[in-house]
Protein backbone atom coordinates (compact mmCIF):
# COMPACT_ATOMS: atom_id res chain seq x y z
CA UNK A 1 0.00 0.00 0.00
CA UNK A 2 1.25 3.44 -0.87
CA UNK A 3 1.62 5.90 2.06
CA UNK A 4 -0.21 8.73 0.30
CA UNK A 5 -3.44 6.75 -0.01
CA UNK A 6 -3.62 5.79 3.60
CA UNK A 7 -6.87 7.08 5.19
CA UNK A 8 -5.10 8.66 8.20
CA UNK A 9 -2.75 10.68 5.94
CA UNK A 10 -5.73 12.42 4.32
CA UNK A 11 -6.99 13.65 7.68
CA UNK A 12 -3.52 14.94 8.59
CA UNK A 13 -3.26 16.80 5.27
CA UNK A 14 -6.40 18.78 6.13
CA UNK A 15 -5.10 19.63 9.58
CA UNK A 16 -1.70 20.75 8.29
CA UNK A 17 -3.36 23.04 5.73
CA UNK A 18 -5.45 24.62 8.50
CA UNK A 19 -2.42 25.06 10.75
CA UNK A 20 -0.46 26.58 7.84
CA UNK A 21 -3.31 29.04 7.22
CA UNK A 22 -3.46 30.00 10.92
CA UNK A 23 0.32 30.49 11.17
CA UNK A 24 0.52 32.62 8.02
CA UNK A 25 -2.48 34.69 9.11
CA UNK A 26 -0.93 35.20 12.57
CA UNK A 27 2.41 36.32 11.13
CA UNK A 28 0.69 38.74 8.73
CA UNK A 29 -1.45 40.11 11.57
CA UNK A 30 1.64 40.74 13.70
CA UNK A 31 3.39 42.50 10.79
CA UNK A 32 0.27 44.61 10.20
CA UNK A 33 0.13 45.68 13.86
CA UNK A 34 3.83 46.60 13.88
CA UNK A 35 3.41 48.67 10.70
CA UNK A 36 0.31 50.35 12.11
CA UNK A 37 2.25 51.45 15.18
CA UNK A 38 5.09 52.82 13.03
CA UNK A 39 2.93 54.78 10.56
CA UNK A 40 2.25 57.72 12.87
CA UNK A 41 5.91 58.21 13.80
CA UNK A 42 7.52 57.70 10.41
CA UNK A 43 4.96 58.84 7.88
CA UNK A 44 2.85 61.50 9.62
CA UNK A 45 4.86 63.08 12.44
CA UNK A 46 8.19 63.60 10.62
CA UNK A 47 6.77 65.61 7.70
CA UNK A 48 4.56 67.64 10.09
CA UNK A 49 7.64 68.64 12.12
CA UNK A 50 9.50 69.58 8.94
CA UNK A 51 6.54 71.69 7.86
CA UNK A 52 6.39 73.39 11.27
CA UNK A 53 10.11 74.24 11.27
CA UNK A 54 9.93 75.70 7.76
CA UNK A 55 6.80 77.71 8.63
CA UNK A 56 8.41 78.94 11.87
CA UNK A 57 11.44 80.12 9.91
CA UNK A 58 9.18 82.01 7.47
CA UNK A 59 7.17 83.58 10.32
CA UNK A 60 10.38 84.59 12.15
CA UNK A 61 11.80 86.16 8.99
CA UNK A 62 8.55 88.09 8.51
CA UNK A 63 8.53 89.41 12.08
CA UNK A 64 12.23 90.30 11.85
CA UNK A 65 11.67 92.18 8.58
CA UNK A 66 8.73 94.13 10.05
CA UNK A 67 10.76 95.14 13.11
CA UNK A 68 13.70 96.29 10.99
CA UNK A 69 11.33 98.20 8.67
CA UNK A 70 9.73 100.02 11.61
CA UNK A 71 13.17 100.85 12.97
CA UNK A 72 14.29 102.16 9.56
CA UNK A 73 11.38 104.61 9.22
CA UNK A 74 11.02 105.49 12.92
CA UNK A 75 11.14 109.21 13.76
CA UNK A 76 13.89 110.63 15.96
CA UNK A 77 11.27 111.99 18.33
CA UNK A 78 7.81 110.48 18.55
CA UNK A 79 6.25 107.11 18.05
CA UNK A 80 5.16 104.75 15.31
CA UNK A 81 2.90 101.72 15.50
CA UNK A 82 2.15 99.08 12.93
CA UNK A 83 -0.08 96.02 13.00
CA UNK A 84 0.46 92.78 11.13
CA UNK A 85 -1.22 89.39 10.96
CA UNK A 86 0.39 86.03 11.69
CA UNK A 87 -1.03 82.62 10.82
CA UNK A 88 -3.38 81.36 13.56
CA UNK A 89 -1.70 77.96 13.65
CA UNK A 90 0.91 75.88 11.88
CA UNK A 91 0.05 72.26 11.04
CA UNK A 92 -2.88 72.47 13.44
CA UNK A 93 -0.70 73.57 16.40
CA UNK A 94 -0.47 76.90 18.23
CA UNK A 95 2.93 78.53 18.47
CA UNK A 96 4.75 81.27 20.36
CA UNK A 97 6.87 84.18 19.06
CA UNK A 98 9.46 85.73 21.38
CA UNK A 99 11.96 88.53 20.79
CA UNK A 100 14.95 88.29 23.13
CA UNK A 101 18.55 89.47 23.53
CA UNK A 102 21.52 87.20 22.86
CA UNK A 103 24.55 89.24 23.86
CA UNK A 104 24.79 92.31 21.62
CA UNK A 105 22.34 90.85 19.12
CA UNK A 106 18.57 90.44 19.22
CA UNK A 107 16.74 87.35 17.98
CA UNK A 108 13.23 86.27 17.11
CA UNK A 109 12.38 82.76 18.28
CA UNK A 110 9.27 81.01 16.95
CA UNK A 111 8.55 77.79 18.81
CA UNK A 112 6.05 75.10 19.70
CA UNK A 113 7.04 72.21 21.93
CA UNK A 114 10.51 70.98 20.97
CA UNK A 115 10.53 72.64 17.53
CA UNK A 116 12.04 76.15 17.42
CA UNK A 117 13.50 78.51 14.83
CA UNK A 118 15.80 81.43 15.75
CA UNK A 119 16.28 84.41 13.43
CA UNK A 120 18.59 87.38 14.09
CA UNK A 121 17.27 90.94 13.86
CA UNK A 122 19.85 92.04 11.29
CA UNK A 123 22.21 93.80 13.68
CA UNK A 124 19.87 96.46 15.10
CA UNK A 125 20.16 94.99 18.59
CA UNK A 126 23.37 96.94 19.22
CA UNK A 127 21.56 100.28 18.83
CA UNK A 128 18.06 99.50 20.04
CA UNK A 129 16.74 97.29 22.83
CA UNK A 130 13.84 95.22 21.50
CA UNK A 131 11.81 92.72 23.48
CA UNK A 132 8.35 91.20 23.57
CA UNK A 133 6.31 88.15 22.69
CA UNK A 134 3.09 87.15 20.99
CA UNK A 135 1.18 84.18 19.68
CA UNK A 136 -0.31 83.51 16.27
CA UNK A 137 -3.84 84.46 17.38
CA UNK A 138 -5.30 87.83 16.45
CA UNK A 139 -3.65 90.97 15.14
CA UNK A 140 -0.09 91.69 16.32
CA UNK A 141 1.41 95.11 16.85
CA UNK A 142 4.89 96.63 16.78
CA UNK A 143 5.26 99.97 18.60
CA UNK A 144 8.29 102.28 18.66
CA UNK A 145 8.56 105.28 20.96
CA UNK A 146 11.47 107.70 21.19
CA UNK A 147 11.98 110.94 23.14
CA UNK A 148 14.91 111.93 20.95
CA UNK A 149 18.52 112.35 21.81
Amino acid sequence: MRPTHHPENRREAGVSTLIEYIIISGVLLILFVVMLLQVNTNILQGPAETLQYTAFTDIGNGVSTRIVDVYAIAPTTGDITTSFPLPDDVAGQNYFVEIYATGADQSVMVSQGNIASNINLSGIGATLNINGNTTGRGLNRISYYSEGG
